[in-house]
């Protein structure tokens, strides 16, 4: 056996599906077998293995046991003369296997082998080809020195950016996402180290190739695409600590101890650093625009005091400022809860929507106004006033956002910005149409390029393939699908490079597979386009769903005094109740654990798995949570809850 192909998975069933079609694809002329390590996956992985590969070796673990346990899972039974670690969400060429392992026979030094890296957009990925991470290097690399000097040998060792990217270079760190090995040099250095639950493993087994007197090698006569981002959110505070705690770990293990505090030192800075720049820009995204909202609408509130004071000739502050200073806030906090609970800041932006929302905060303010003792009824016609001033500010500050150009307050309905051009032959082009009609985006032009040279009849077509460039230019495409069954990864990949400088997202359509999928950006997911009903995860079902939680929280603390004797478990069933008031729980979701296979939403007190047989089968549980989470109804959640009260304390 010439090579061993074991790529470990989590949650990634689409990429994995897309991956190891390549991957068959790429062996034809090679004696190879392929494992699949899965580490206790929740999305159908196993299925879509056991269905469409069933020349996979698959090894299915109970539980997660991390990246470096399960690859060396799969390498204790692999009988190749070389031995690949490949991450699921990549898509590799058709003679990626061939010249890599050509390489490898003609250098007997080459204990291992990288590869050229390229994101969903045909962009380089720098981490293609690493240097050992001393402290000297991370300290260049944490404060910005690699990047400032990209050229320089001393400060961009990180990423080796003075290397050309296009030639073949002796290197000191390979990546795990794509990591060929001489099996006989595993059998001398060891395998990967267990302690690295992930991150850090192939910087440790890189170190040890080179101390075991071998070679590591960056390979750029081939190329891969590698959806970077997709098992984990780069940006996201978890993957600053975890990775920076492996970088520690690998310290410890290999430099000398007055090193490996230093190194220590810098990578709890960057944990700091980093992390506080996470929760910073995140938080001034969510809440710079409602804070502008809040400190407009109150300072409103007050100046409409004023003129109405001066306009009635009553004497300067009539009214009590320690009674307004607890009023205005929580008018305006209202008026601001009601926009955003009717779409008011949903993108694009919808006016009516927020004429809604502050007409229904209007009437909420006024009906509680109409109960509250007399003493605190100041004035009827403050709130009437302020809920047109709160009107108008909204109307005025969206139309200027609108008119300078941020995005995300765009006016009007949602318009469709999709123009879309398919390659591939007749028949895939109207199956991934097809699909694309059935999902939640929004298309505005589809376009037909074959690469077949007979006859097409198609009204959608627009060119052939070599005419890709004049056809995104006329037809002013931004998206391109290509489809996998009739267009080479080789070629893929050859055209992502050449058109990366358009601006147009890349994407591939598997052969017989419900899902399209690409990356827009090496810090976020991937887009993946699947049949999509009425997703969970939407922005109005989540924010419905919230509503819900409330209002019914609300209603069952108002009556708590009588349904508490029907709960089976009472304590707890206030324990629940003040959780999803607060916004800690939801009453109906997935249950208590967070499903990452399935839209985000919160951890919940029910699930509709409950109202299944007591040991019901895993598959149909998760089927059941998967139907909800595809097509969400408020009225289905009412049901849970009606047919499951007695259980709201569970």
């Amino acid at each position: 056996m010439q090579l061993s192909v074991v790529i470990v998975n989590y949650n990634v069933k689409h990429f994995l599906e897309q991956c190891l079609f390549s991957v068959f694809k790429a062996l034809k002329n090679t004696s190879a077998e392929v494992f699949v390590v899965d580490n206790n996956s929740v999305d159908g992985s196993l299925a879509l293995i056991r269905d469409k590969f069933p020349q996979v070796k698959l090894i299915a673990n109970q539980n997660n046991t991390g990246f470096s346990v399960a690859n060396n899972q799969a390498i204790k039974q692999a009988t190749g003369k070389y031995i690949l670690l490949l991450n699921p969400d990549t898509v590799v060429q058709e003679d990626t296997f061939e010249k890599c392992l050509a390489f490898m026979e003609s250098h007997p030094d080459a204990g291992g082998l990288g590869i050229k890296m390229l994101d969903g957009k045909g962009n380089f990925l720098p981490e293609s080809k690493r240097g050992l991470p001393t402290p000297a290097v991370a300290f260049y690399k944490i404060f910005g020195l690699a990047k400032l000097f990209p050229g320089s040998k001393k400060f961009g060792q990180y990423h080796l950016t003075y290397l050309d990217k296009n030639k073949n270079h002796a290197v000191e760190v390979l990546s795990g996402a794509y990591m060929l090995l001489r099996k006989e040099t595993l059998d001398k250095i060891g395998l990967l180290d267990e302690t690295f639950f992930m991150y850090g493993e192939d910087i440790d087994l890189s170190y040890r190739i080179t101390k075991g007197g071998y070679k590591n090698y960056y390979f750029a006569d081939s190329s891969i695409i590698h959806y970077k981002g997709e098992s984990t959110k780069k940006s996201s505070v978890n993957y600053v600590i975890v990775f920076y705690k492996a970088m520690a770990i690998f310290a410890r293990k290999h430099f000398s101890q007055g090193n490996a505090r230093l190194l220590n030192v810098l990578i709890h800075m960057a944990i700091y650093i980093r992390a506080t720049a996470a929760i910073a820009m995140r938080l001034l995204k969510q809440l710079f625009f409602p804070a502008i909202d809040f400190a407009i609408i109150l300072a409103g509130l007050y100046f409409c005091k004023t003129i109405y004071e001066l306009r009635y000739m009553l004497y300067p502050n009539f009214y009590s400022l320690k009674t307004l200073n607890f009023f205005f806030p929580l008018y305006t906090g209202i008026w601001m809860l009601s926009v955003f609970f009717s779409g008011g800041y949903d993108s694009p932006t919808r006016l009516s929507k927020i004429a809604r929302g502050v007409m229904a905060g209007s009437a909420f303010i006024l009906i509680v106004y109409s109960l509250l003792p007399e003493y605190y009824r100041f004035s009827r016609a403050l709130i009437l006033i302020g809920s047109f001033y709160t009107l108008c500010a909204y109307l005025i500050t969206r139309y200027v956002y609108s008119t300078i150009g941020i995005k995300r307050f765009k006016l009007g309905k949602a318009k469709a910005h999709s123009r879309i051009a398919i390659i591939g032959s007749e028949a895939e082009f109207a199956r991934v149409n097809g699909i694309l009609k059935q999902t939640n985006i929004d298309v505005e032009f589809t376009g037909f390029i074959s690469n077949e040279n007979n006859g097409i009849k198609n009204e959608s077509y627009i060119g052939q393939f070599h005419q890709i460039n004049e056809a995104i230019d006329i037809h002013h495409i931004n998206e391109i699908i290509f489809c996998a069954r009739d267009v080479s990864s080789q070629e893929i990949i050859d055209k992502m490079i050449t058109l990366v400088t358009k601006g147009v997202e890349f994407k591939i359509a598997p052969p017989e597979s419900l899902s399209i999928i690409g990356s827009n950006s090496i810090d976020t997911a991937g887009d993946l386009y699947i049949i999509d009903v009425n997703n969970v995860g939407r922005p109005e079902n989540r924010r419905n769903k919230r509503l819900l939680d409330m209002c019914v929280s609300m209603a069952l603390l108002l009556f708590c005094w009588i349904i508490v004797w029907v709960q089976k478990n009472k304590l707890n069933f206030f324990s629940n109740l003040f959780r999803v008031l607060f916004g800690a729980y939801s009453w109906v979701g997935y249950g208590h654990n967070l499903r990452k296979d399935l839209p985000a939403i919160r951890p919940s007190v029910l699930s509709p798995a409950d109202l299944l047989p007591a040991g019901a089968a895993e598959d149909r549980i998760n089927k059941t949570l998967l139907n909800y989470s595809k097509d969400y109804h408020v009225e289905n959640d009412l049901k849970i809850i009606y047919k499951r009260f007695k259980y709201l304390g569970a």
